[in-house]
């Protein structure tokens, strides 16, 4: 069984008026249905999941379909996430680079999919004593054995943590009272006394607690933002040590009011990022309804601020998934990097599938046709005055 550790947050919020910079998140590109990101793969672009299938997205926003084979119901939280390459302690096999790994949830037995670089779908593992899954993340720090983390409800109202290793093996680490959901993730080992830790979010009371492979479950921060079912905090993430270009955010729609979502995927800039006093090695959470953003920052104890806010009709999913530009390169063919665009750039971008780049091309093309014309024109007129 998991312990609590009871006590008082350590945390020091401060509200949004008083943080660095306060931004906004933009609505970056227009996907039905968008459900959780994740990435990026190894030829830069992310992976996103939406109406039940799998997309794959370059930094201009445009996007392509991955995976045929894989597709389930629209209605539930299938969270994905993707592999960097790490080898499992003690199994003697790898999740290979660029694996993706969906949450299976069909009825009675929920488990874990596997979609491979290639697209070829697999079932990895049933995941027994939950009545489903709301959440996963690979622990690339190696505290949990570089294992699938998942949770989920049991049939008596806790939430059960199970790690599952890559020949699908699931082993039960323990269950503790708090309900946890939502887009978690493992604390890199710059993040306090946390560090290695699986980091996930209670949406009801709005705080945000750690799991510990040794079985403890210790609040990280309350940081006093809007809390209940739907509205609480819902979105995890950690800045990379190289830094942000961009953070991304999935915003379903179709969803009840006043946060029905917008149907798209929501980005903060580099830019934004440094504007809001965002540092390599931050907690960015932010909360289902409306997308508020809390940075938290922890060494011997955690400090909170509200960086960001949203569309107020946000109805976020998944992970808060940030990436350094020299990962999030942009072209499929994993070619040099690429500024990312603004959001009407982008959808144009979209829209035109690429045709800015045909202009330059067709007026080349009629100037090479009217040279060969002069030059035929020309030898045809020295033939008739000799």
């Amino acid at each position: 069984m998991l312990t609590v550790l009871l006590g008082a947050p350590t945390s020091t919020v401060f509200p949004a008026s008083s943080a660095p910079g306060n931004v906004a998140w933009e609505q970056f590109v227009h996907i039905p249905a968008v459900l959780d990101v994740a990435g990026p793969r190894n030829d830069g672009r992310l992976v996103v999941a939406a109406h039940g299938r799998l997309l794959l997205m370059d930094s201009a926003g445009r996007t392509s379909d991955f995976a045929p084979e894989y597709s389930v119901p629209d209605g539930p939280e299938p969270y994905i996430a993707l592999s960097p390459g790490v080898t499992v302690d003690a199994a003697g096999c790898s999740f290979d680079r660029d694996d993706v790994f969906a949450l299976d949830l069909h009825d009675p037995s929920p488990g874990i999919t596997k979609i491979s670089a290639d697209g070829t779908v697999s079932h990895l593992a049933d995941v027994g004593g939950v009545t489903t899954l709301l959440g996963i993340a690979l622990d690339t720090g190696g505290g949990f054995g570089h294992r699938l983390l998942v949770i989920g409800p049991t049939q008596s109202g806790k939430t059960q943590l199970s790690a599952v290793d890559c020949r699908g093996t699931v082993t039960t680490i323990g269950a503790v009272d708090t309900p946890l959901e939502g887009g978690i993730a493992v604390a890199p080992s710059t993040f306090g006394r946390f560090r290695g830790q699986l980091i996930a979010p209670d949406e009801k009371s709005g705080t945000i607690y750690a799991l510990s492979p040794t079985g403890e479950l210790s609040t990280v921060a309350a940081p006093g933002a809007p809390a209940g079912p739907d509205i609480g905090v819902e979105s995890v993430g950690f800045v990379p040590a190289a830094g942000a270009d961009a953070a991304f955010l999935a915003d379903r729609g179709g969803q009840a009011d006043p946060h029905a979502g917008t149907d798209s995927l929501l980005r903060l800039t580099g830019d934004a990022l440094t504007t809001a006093g965002v540092r390599p090695g931050d907690l960015l959470v932010a909360t289902e309804g409306g997308a508020t953003v809390v940075q938290v920052r922890c060494a011997t104890d955690c400090t909170a601020s509200v960086v960001a806010t949203g569309p107020p009709t946000a109805h976020t999913e998944g992970r808060l998934l940030v990436v350094t530009g020299a990962e999030f390169r942009g072209s499929p063919a994993g070619g040099p990097s690429s500024a990312l665009p603004s959001s009407a750039s982008s959808s144009s971008s979209t829209s035109s599938g690429g045709s800015k780049g045909r202009g330059p091309l067709i007026v080349i093309g009629i100037a090479a046709l009217a040279a060969v014309g002069i030059v035929v024109f020309v030898r045809r007129r020295g033939r008739r005055v000799s």
